[in-house]
């Protein structure tokens, strides 16, 4: 039996392997990754010596399911049968209930919500525990996120709002980004300069605010001198609206999720 399997080899399930053994929680030889397609098989057996790499679940003591909403129930029984007494799904829009029915009595479930800067170890991950879940169970589950980023504890229904800011926050970052290097390009800055500046001004701005004590109010005050540059910029986005925008961004993919979801 492995200590871990993580059922799905595809970018995130690799990411989170990587991110478990990078961390010290698990040695390569206590982990395995099932994938079904066998191209990619070959490529996890070379990304990561002493991994085992599966073509379907073989034994482990908890599992990470890793894969399409839709093979979902298929993996867990899989996992389960195989004698998985723990799962972790990251599967988007999947319930604890959907969850705890394909596992059965005696396994207990966790959801998850990561998003994709786990795979550069810089993820931001809310978890909610099933029926059954323990303290203990949650501590697990943190654990395994813990090594690609930032976890939080929620409640399930709290899962959606969870995807609208965090799960789908990356691409709204992505968007002002863009805006910034085509804002650079108009005001005459080359392309490849004003991509440089934006991307490190973006990645400069957020280490800041999660090393300070302060919040972004105040960091944001600390840059915006009375009558100056950055003062005239701030207005010209509340003029845009777009504070509000942002707002209702968040809002929108909430109500999204609930929608896919059914709750």
């Amino acid at each position: 039996m492995h200590r871990l399997s993580i059922i799905g080899g595809g970018r995130m399930g690799d990411a989170l392997l990587g991110g478990l053994i990078q961390a010290g929680w698990a040695r390569p030889d206590e982990l395995s990754v099932v994938e079904a397609v066998a191209a990619r098989r070959d490529e996890l057996t070379r990304l990561r010596p002493g991994v085992a790499v599966l073509a379907e679940p073989a034994g482990a003591d908890g599992v990470i399911v890793a894969v399409k909403p839709g093979d979902v129930d298929v993996a867990t029984r899989a996992a389960v049968a195989s004698g998985a007494r723990r799962v972790l799904s990251i599967a988007a829009g999947v319930s604890i209930a959907q969850l705890e029915a394909a596992a059965g009595d005696g396994v207990t479930v966790v959801r998850a919500m990561p998003n994709t800067p786990a795979l550069v170890g810089k993820g931001a991950s809310a978890i909610a525990g099933g029926t059954h879940a323990t303290g203990d169970d949650l501590g697990w589950a943190e654990s395994i996120l813990g090594a690609v980023g930032t976890v939080v504890r929620v409640t399930e229904p709290q899962l959606d709002a969870v995807t609208g800011l965090s799960g789908s926050g990356p691409a709204y970052v992505f968007l002002v980004v863009e805006a910034m290097i085509e804002a650079g390009v108009l005001v005459g800055l080359p392309r490849d300069t004003a991509s440089a500046l934006a991307t490190q001004t973006v990645l400069g701005a957020a280490t800041l605010l999660a090393d300070s004590d302060e919040g972004p109010e105040a960091l944001r005050a600390a840059v915006t001198s009375p009558g100056g540059t950055t003062a005239a910029g701030l207005r010209a986005l509340e003029s845009a609206g777009v504070r509000s925008a942002v707002i209702d961004a968040v809002v929108a993919a909430t109500e999204r999720a609930r929608e896919l979801g059914g709750s």
